[in-house]
């Protein structure tokens, strides 16, 4: 699957997505930790990832499932997104989310700033 098709996917399950009723969208145990932590709800999660931007595309190796991180805003706040995509049934685990730091980040939150 292309960069571009995960993040097509990934609005597409967020779009599809009605809580407890047709559940496109799984949380780890650690995002559900991470909404804590960093003080978001679930739905303002699950609402960014329906017009988020892929960032960086994981290969395959030593993962169960493609993955990638993307980002999105909560009001004007950015959050980085930590998704898994299960094509075969149709749905995205979140791993992970939290708010980029620009001591690691540019500007724009798409790159990685480079220390070299």
């Amino acid at each position: 699957m292309f960069s571009q098709e995960k993040e097509l996917f990934i609005r597409q399950k967020a779009n599809e997505h009605i809580p407890y009723m047709n559940e496109k969208i799984l949380w780890s145990m650690h995002a559900v930790r991470k909404l804590r932590t960093e003080r978001f709800k679930k739905n303002e999660i699950e609402g960014l990832l329906k017009e988020c931007i892929l960032v960086e595309d994981y290969v395959m190796v030593g993962r169960p499932l493609p993955g990638c991180l993307v980002l999105g805003h909560v009001g004007i706040i950015a959050v980085h997104v930590v998704i898994a995509i299960d094509i075969d049934n149709g749905r995205i685990l979140i791993i992970t989310l939290y708010k980029p730091s620009d001591d690691r980040w540019e500007d724009d939150w798409k790159r990685r700033k480079f220390n070299g």
